[in-house]
């Protein structure tokens, strides 16, 4: 079993949707792909993925559900 991607977008609500998983006892993995460091600084919401376990995609669907339908 790997891990799978249930989000990707702006940091904020990745951070929201990270926080309400992991409420619900479910680790989740934030991965930040932004090459700030190689290009200027620009003011734009930094790109985000979470990934969970998919052996926990069963327990973490309805918490994902609510907060698409919470946006």
């Amino acid at each position: 079993m790997g891990l799978i991607k249930i989000f990707s977008g702006e940091e904020l609500l990745a951070v929201t949707l990270k926080e309400r998983l992991e409420a619900s006892n479910i680790n989740v993995v934030l991965r930040n792909n932004n090459q700030a460091n190689v290009l200027p600084s620009i003011a734009t919401p930094k790109a985000v993925e979470l990934f969970i376990q998919e052996v926990d995609f069963g327990k973490a669907n309805p918490v994902i559900e609510a907060f698409r339908l919470s946006l």
